[in-house]
């Protein structure tokens, strides 16, 4: 991936804030008084006090008049695809470790409020599973999984609820506000949001070869999404934090896997992109090699020779599946590297494996 040279200085030096600064609106940085043009009233930057800094110091780092400028490269380069991607719709997944720890949850807070602010319309559909395993185990409820899938009991559902639409939603939403945004908090079973139906798992036999279908408790299906209430939140300026809490015409509750949540959340709003982040790079090939790109033709082909297997079948397939819904096209990257997002939507290269429609 070829990022630009202003992109990579800046990054290696200070990280993404500084650009950051430029465009959140409670960017913390050296306060001002009235700023005109760049400058600061009052500045005691004199002539030579300039000339100075445009030299290069002993130790090789950047004097500020060199960051300002590099700054104001890597807000240049980036004009196009800000341009490409405003008054877009982004469905944003997000779990994972980036959800976990402490610095890159208050990054991507940062991030999601930055692509606001460059006129996208971020949606973000949230995980949770680690936190509700932790709290199943912390109230000593044993829980199980069928071939990766929890088996979700009333107990099970009910704690799920309870994590996911609180304390995980609530706090990415806080988040968010304290980077400068506007975010509200949303389970699928406000104004029907996702309705759903009971998911029945379907295993192989080892000994028989025989198709089961295995009862896995209230895990639901997505059927349909309510999307007016998603699209009168981003009207009104304000990025939809939704936890994947699925309902059906009779009340009942179910729990839904995040992935295909943000992949049916996408087709259903026809949205310009789909970013699934995980805790790997994106799709790799045999040689584990970062694939960056990939067509529905070639997705099958090594789902069928066994390069892509495992866990990231089903993330594929949801991938898969939202383009066919409509999605501009879906990326799969890792969540764990610092402002992500940005790096997937505005530089040349992205972040990770773009998925569209073969043509």
């Amino acid at each position: 991936m070829k990022l630009p040279i202003a992109f990579l200085v800046i990054v290696s030096t200070f990280g993404l804030d500084v650009v950051s600064a430029f465009l959140l609106p409670g960017a913390t940085l050296q306060p001002r008084a009235v700023c005109r043009g760049g400058r600061v009233p009052g500045s005691q930057h004199t002539g030579k006090a300039n000339a100075m800094h445009m030299n290069a110091v002993e130790d090789g780092t950047p004097s500020d008049l060199e960051r300002n400028s590099m700054t104001a490269g890597v807000l240049s380069d980036a004009l196009p695809f800000i341009q490409a991607h405003a008054d877009r719709t982004i469905v944003i997944k997000y779990g994972g470790h980036a959800m976990e720890d402490e610095e890159a949850s208050l990054s991507f807070a940062q991030d999601v409020v930055m692509l606001k602010q460059c006129g996208v319309n971020p949606v973000v559909v949230h995980g949770g599973g680690p936190q509700i395993a932790a709290m199943l185990k912390r109230l000593d409820i044993p829980t199980s999984f069928v071939e990766g899938v929890r088996v979700s009991d009333p107990a099970t559902v009910e704690i799920a609820e309870m994590v996911l639409c609180g304390s995980i939603n609530k706090g990415i939403a806080s988040s968010i506000k304290r980077a400068g945004g506007r975010a509200v908090g949303l389970s699928g079973k406000d104004d029907n949001l996702l309705i759903a139906k009971k998911l029945g798992k379907k295993i192989v036999d080892e000994e028989t070869g025989e198709v089961k279908v295995v009862d896995i408790g209230c895990v639901g299906d997505i059927t349909a999404v309510n999307t007016e209430v998603i699209e009168d939140l981003v009207s009104s300026g304000i990025v939809p934090i939704i936890a994947p809490i699925g309902v059906d015409e009779s009340g009942q509750t179910y729990n839904c896997n995040a992935d295909t949540a943000a992949g049916a959340i996408a087709g259903a709003l026809k949205a310009h992109r789909l970013l699934l982040l995980t805790d790997v790079a994106g799709v790799l090939n045999k040689e584990k090699e970062l694939l960056p790109q990939m067509d529905s033709v070639k997705v099958e082909e090594l789902i069928e020779d066994g390069t892509i297997f495992g866990g990231m079948i089903p993330k594929v397939n949801t991938a898969l599946d939202a383009v066919k819904a409509g999605v501009g096209a879906s990326i799969i990257l890792d969540g764990r590297v610092r402002n992500a997002l940005l790096l997937e939507l505005f530089t040349p290269g992205g972040a990770g494996t773009l998925i569209r429609l073969a043509e």
